[in-house]
């Protein structure tokens, strides 16, 4: 398999899973301002989207969206248990956490990220991030992950959005418990070996 990555991004969440699963892969980077790969290729040739992450299997056929990548992983592996098997209440929570992580968090983070963006637009969308942050806290107390004491795929992608906190400088001060979440999953092998690959530590 080959997974298309911008470092840091979201492509950090089904790179982690990868190497949580020991699943063995290729790195591509691509440098979204430009659309080109690291190699020179027209990235958007590759994903017409033209955004990370995108996973080519060895079919040669291409899965984007980062959470039914860590899915597809996850259900390769099932034995490692990053994910509940399909048609229990289990796996839908953990596909609840997904989405909030994306619809609530990710795109929340989007307008800090862009230059263009107006500083009301940032206003609202950082009051937005607190107000998740908030929920996120409450529902991490006396859990060690989102979902309990084992670590999914959801944590994966909570882990990546919120080290995006350091790029924006956003204190998790307020927010202890979602704090130690991020250093208790940094500490992950899995992570380390992620991370490092990107160039993050």
């Amino acid at each position: 398999m080959k997974l298309y990555y911008a470092t840091g991004a979201c492509s950090l969440s089904p790179h982690i899973v990868l190497c949580e699963l020991g699943l063995p892969h290729d790195l591509v980077k691509v440098e979204l301002s430009t659309h080109l790969t690291a190699t020179g290729e027209d990235f958007t040739a590759i994903n017409p989207k033209g955004y990370v992450p995108a996973l080519q299997l060895d079919d040669g056929q291409l899965l984007t969206e980062g959470p039914a990548i860590v899915q597809y992983l996850a259900d390769l592996k099932p034995a490692a248990g990053l994910l509940p098997p399909a048609g229990t209440l289990e796996r839908a929570r953990v596909q609840e956490w997904l989405t909030f992580i994306g619809t609530e968090l990710h795109k929340n983070f989007s307008p800090l990220f862009n230059p263009a963006a107006s500083v009301d637009w940032k206003a609202a969308a950082l009051a937005n991030i607190e107000r998740r942050f908030g929920f996120v806290e409450k529902a991490l107390a006396g859990r060690d992950y989102l979902t309990g004491r084992a670590f999914c795929v959801a944590d994966a992608y909570l882990f990546t959005v919120v080290n995006w906190t350091r790029f924006v400088k956003i204190d998790l001060a307020p927010w202890p418990t979602l704090a130690a979440f991020h250093q208790r999953v940094l500490a992950r092998p899995g992570v380390q070996a992620a991370m490092k690959a990107e160039g993050l530590v």
